[in-house]
């Protein structure tokens, strides 16, 4: 089943959030996956105001697993570690489009 991945992050340094977007998305198509948004969201109703919102797809919970735990991915992982706080990732399952 579809799976949505939601990741809430404030970039500190732009210039390792800028190598972790050339990076990104190679590492992240190759596992099945693909950006469906990312960006500042507009918020309508409460109090969450997250500075970036990305919400990624993949094909099922554990492409999405396998392409988090790869060795691919780790060094891009680490960019956003280093140069972001990432307050929130989380998944869900869908259905698919």
């Amino acid at each position: 089943m579809t799976t949505y991945a939601l990741f809430e992050i404030d970039w500190h340094d732009q210039n390792k959030a800028k190598e972790y977007r050339e990076l990104f998305s190679p590492v992240l198509e190759k596992y099945g996956g693909k950006t469906l948004c990312a960006g500042p969201p507009q918020v309508i109703e409460g109090s969450w105001n997250p500075a970036r919102l990305v919400i990624l797809e993949f094909p099922s919970s554990e492409a999405f697993r396998t392409w988090y735990a790869s060795p691919e991915y780790a060094p891009v992982l680490r960019l956003r570690t280093e140069g972001a706080t990432t307050r929130t990732v989380v998944t869900v399952e869908g259905p698919t489009r």
